[in-house]
């Protein structure tokens, strides 16, 4: 009687996990059929499967090009958000300095203004006020600070232990020593969540980068795939498997960092490094 409720438990988190992925699911077979089919019995297609939405694509855009461009973009996103969200997440968490509440508050505050009302402003300086048109610089900068990188950091950072860090002023460790040699190792989920988080943002971005570069070159793939579904899926065979296929093209990345990542995300060895 006791097996009940754990066959019971594990048929319902079959059934949701089911309920999750069906969406991938239908959004890849629906990218591999010849014919548009949206109904429900599409998600079944009794046909045989191709990739010529795939071919069309590659064939209207450089995706080469288009995900060279997006590795550039979203690298340098990444290795900014990294670097300042460390160091300025440690000097909240650890550094006693006068306004260091009131800093932190402003952090929390930025996360509520939406991306979108800053797009303006942002033009101007970028563009007009640094001249940094049609450049990777022009489309990293905005995104190099990201305050709920900052926040991730400055909570994981709080929860080592204070031992670690007095032990290691007592053997002389000034404040950069001890975030690289004693912090950083011990904060790896930490830094593989913003890591995941940061990546889907610039990585899915389309509009600032298409109003920073017009140059159909230097466009990430976020960029060309949402001209090529605006404008060129409509005249496809298939215009319902051009979208699914560019859809599946650009999830792709993101789907397979997660599932390379997501086994580090509930993993920590805080504690490890103190006796008792």
């Amino acid at each position: 009687m006791r097996r009940w409720p754990t066959a019971v438990r594990y048929v319902l988190l079959f059934a949701g996990a089911l309920l999750f992925l069906f969406p991938f699911y239908y959004m890849l077979i629906g990218s591999l059929q010849s014919s548009p089919d949206t109904s429900v019995g599409g998600a079944f297609p009794t046909s045989g499967l191709t990739l010529a939405n795939y071919q069309d694509i590659n064939s209207r855009v450089d995706l080469l090009g288009s995900l060279v461009n997006s590795g550039i973009f979203t690298g340098g996103v990444l290795l900014c958000t990294v670097v300042f969200g460390v160091l300025a997440g440690y000097a909240l968490a650890r550094l006693h300095f006068r306004g260091r509440g009131t800093l932190f508050v402003l952090v929390l505050l930025v996360q509520v203004i939406p991306f979108q009302l800053l797009l303006i402003p942002l033009y101007v300086l970028i563009v007009r006020g640094y001249g940094l048109a049609d450049s990777y610089l022009g489309m990293i900068l905005p995104f190099a600070i990201n305050t709920t990188a900052v926040f991730i950091f400055r909570q994981f950072f709080l929860q080592l232990p204070d031992d670690l860090f007095a032990a290691a002023r007592l053997d002389g460790a000034g404040e950069l020593r001890i975030l690289w040699s004693v912090a950083l190792p011990l904060v790896r989920p930490a830094l593989l969540t913003a890591v995941l988080l940061t990546f889907i943002g610039p990585w899915n971005e389309f509009l600032w980068p298409f109003l920073v570069t017009k140059q159909a070159d230097m466009q990430p793939l976020a960029v060309s795939l949402a001209n090529y579904i605006s404008n060129v899926s409509s005249r496809a065979a298939n215009p319902f498997g051009a979208i699914l296929a560019g859809a599946c093209v650009l999830a792709a990345p993101a789907v397979a960092l997660f599932i390379a990542f997501q086994r580090q995300f509930i993993s920590t060895d805080i504690g490890s490094g103190v006796k008792g």
